[in-house]
């Protein structure tokens, strides 16, 4: 079995890639497998760092606030049509499987035209672009939501959940193993803040708790705090007297974080919320207000409708979050309930990845 798999942009279309590879691999141990990405990506690092090769193409993503920047789009989709037919030829896909991002529009679409069985996973509760053009060729949608419109044929879509890395789901590091990776081991009384932002950061976030550091350092606690690459080094700076406050521009090794950490800030991208549900933690999701079609809120409304997070809005966040940091922290009751009302998501997400690998091994 053979399988090409397109992915790209950001975290939230890459590491569902490389969990349904691996869930494939589970059910079809001799699979081969070859991802595609585009070229200058993210994708190259993390899927090399998964074990599986990679394939660069080059497309770029529609820049919706430089327009001008868009002029040679045109051209650059033609070229990765064309690299994309190349690679499939040279490749002989048996499945052609994308999750989003530049890469995977051409890559499918070339596939859908040769008639190899396609697949693609919508890990959004609003659809991105890229699949919203192909889902009128492809053979199966697979959706982390219930209720994401498509423009396709109803039968083609199927309600799994997201997919996360099996790592996630088995992994079973003691706390206090995890607060010494992060060098709190002298501090283990201390109750633990993860912070993150997503793959690209937040800079609500990184603002809010700059502007509150002093009150966060008062509060006896332990911060993990994942900025973002680009604000990295103007936050790490700030906090070089704060021992208990330690700054990543990104963590590879987020097993760690979630078992060190009490309790969780973050944004609302699809696949954060499928971690932190497979994980089980309290969590305060802020979502961001500047994603297409305000997607991380639509996110976030079914949890929040079961009351298994608490739920802040950007507009909210810097004078609300701190204060509802401090109050979840203090109440372990309220911790419990908002893990207990998380259940029926921790379930749909932690066999997400089983549930597509087998429809993906049906369809071929």
């Amino acid at each position: 079995m053979r399988v090409l798999i397109g992915c790209g942009g950001t975290g939230g279309h890459i590491y569902p890639a490389i969990a349904i590879a691996d869930g494939i691999k589970r059910r079809a141990p001799d699979a081969v497998f070859l991802f595609v990405g585009a070229k200058g990506g993210k994708e190259v690092g993390l899927v090399v760092a998964a074990g599986y090769p990679i394939q660069r193409i080059s497309i770029k993503g529609f820049q919706r606030r430089k327009i001008f920047k868009n002029l040679l789009l045109p051209f650059l989709l033609l070229k990765s049509f064309y690299q994309a037919r190349s690679i499939i030829k040279s490749f002989k896909p048996d499945v052609v499987i994308g999750t989003g991002g530049y890469a995977s529009f051409p890559t499918l679409f070339v596939a859908a035209m040769q008639r190899i069985p396609t697949l693609i996973q919508e890990q959004n509760s609003v659809a991105g672009l890229a699949n919203k053009l192909l889902a009128r060729f492809v053979d199966k949608v697979c959706t982390g939501y219930q209720d994401v419109f498509l423009p396709c044929a109803k039968e083609k879509i199927i309600f799994t959940g997201n997919p996360i890395r099996s790592s996630l789901c088995t992994f079973q590091e003691d706390r206090m193993d995890a607060l010494e990776y992060f060098s709190f081991s002298a501090f283990q009384n201390k109750k633990c803040l993860l912070v993150v932002g997503g793959s690209g950061g937040a800079s609500m976030l990184n603002t809010t708790f700059l502007e509150w550091s002093a009150q966060l350092s008062s509060l006896d606690i332990q911060v993990i705090w994942v900025t973002g690459e680009r604000y990295f080094a103007p936050i790490k700076k700030a906090m070089k007297d704060y021992r208990h406050i330690k700054c990543y521009p990104f963590l590879s090794n987020m097993e760690m974080a979630y078992a060190a950490a009490d309790i969780v800030i973050s944004r609302a991208g699809a696949l954060s919320i499928a971690e932190l549900c497979v994980r089980g933690k309290p969590t305060i999701l802020v979502p961001s207000s500047n994603v297409v079609g305000d997607h991380q809120t639509k996110n976030s409304l079914p949890l929040a409708a079961q009351g298994a997070v608490v739920h802040i809005t950007d507009q909210e966040c810097p004078f609300l979050l701190i204060p509802k940091v401090i109050e979840l922290l203090n109440d372990e009751t309220q911790q419990l309930e908002l893990v207990k009302r998380m259940a029926p998501f921790t379930t749909l997400h932690a066999n997400a990845q089983d549930k597509i690998a087998k429809i993906i091994v049906d369809l071929v």
